[in-house]
């Protein structure tokens, strides 16, 4: 691919990795990678030095600019919001790289709470290794300024993160929590939760989130029955769960956190828009 757009095509799984991470959308993320190629194709490629770097610093600076659109028309909720999923099989040869791409779904979710500046600086830098003289100019700081954006972001995103254990021990949480829905079996469910666990949908009754073991378990019981098969996933590097109807439906996806051997957040999708949006990639 020798022309301008086959270039932009090798680069494209890149910027929409680089756009997603900001913006959290898959929908916003698309949006944010196609109008970097409209000003790629006005300007064209004569006078750019670097295509990889132009091109990262450009996606990203319409990333912030959406952010900061969201937070002028009061679009960002008070309440925190379920990013957009990355879902994945967990059979195959890719599952490997894709845990290993993946910056796990806690982190994930704190990303999604940071300021516009903090988040750009953080994922540009701790993700895709911009150094900070290129960010700087981008949030209208100094190199010094953007590097403590960058690290306020990172103690935020660290002490949010669980506690480091295998995936496969991860999954064997999560695969407990599943055997013990599906047999209706409250205790057993409540024996894999962090008492203060957490559950947050997209829509009611968990909106802005239900916490507790007892309260969690009860609704997990209730959810099974409606299930006919459930299929092991991964969500954003962790273990996840896609749920389907008798009618061969996607019902929701579930995404774990699991820390000290528990369950300690569980956040699911079941809005049929954003289902197919995320399980047509």
């Amino acid at each position: 691919m020798d022309s301008l757009a086959g270039r932009f095509e090798e680069r494209r799984p890149h910027l929409r990795s680089v756009a997603y991470r900001m913006l959290s959308s898959l929908g916003d993320a698309d949006d944010a990678v196609q109008e970097t190629w409209l000003r790629l194709s006005r300007q064209g490629s004569e006078d750019i030095e670097s295509l990889d770097a132009w091109l990262t610093q450009v996606c990203a600076r319409i990333s912030i600019d959406m952010l900061r659109t969201r937070r002028a028309k009061r679009e960002e909720p008070l309440e925190p919001t379920i990013p957009d999923f990355i879902v994945s099989r967990e059979a195959g040869p890719e599952a490997t790289a894709v845990q290993a791409d993946q910056f796990g779904l806690a982190a994930t979710i704190v990303i999604d709470t940071l300021s516009p500046s903090e988040r750009l600086a953080f994922v540009l830098h701790d993700m895709f290794a911009v150094p900070f003289e290129e960010i700087a100019p981008i949030v209208d700081r100094t190199p010094l300024a953007a590097r403590q954006l960058a690290s306020r972001a990172r103690r935020r995103v660290q002490g949010a993160t669980p506690a480091a254990s295998s995936f496969a021990a991860q999954r064997s949480v999560v695969d407990a929590f599943v055997i013990a829905a599906r047999e209706g079996d409250v205790a057993g469910i409540v024996a894999v939760l962090d008492p203060d666990v957490l559950l947050r949908a997209d829509r009611a009754p968990a909106l802005h989130g239900i916490r507790g073991a007892a309260t969690v378990s009860s609704q997990a019981a209730g959810f099974s029955r409606v299930v006919s098969t459930m299929e092991r996933v991964i969500v954003n590097g962790s273990p996840g769960i896609l749920s389907w109807l008798p009618s061969g439906e996607p019902l929701s996806i579930t995404g774990f956190v699991v820390e000290h051997g528990r369950v300690r957040e569980m956040y699911i999708i079941s809005q049929p828009a954003a289902l197919r949006r995320i399980l047509a990639r």
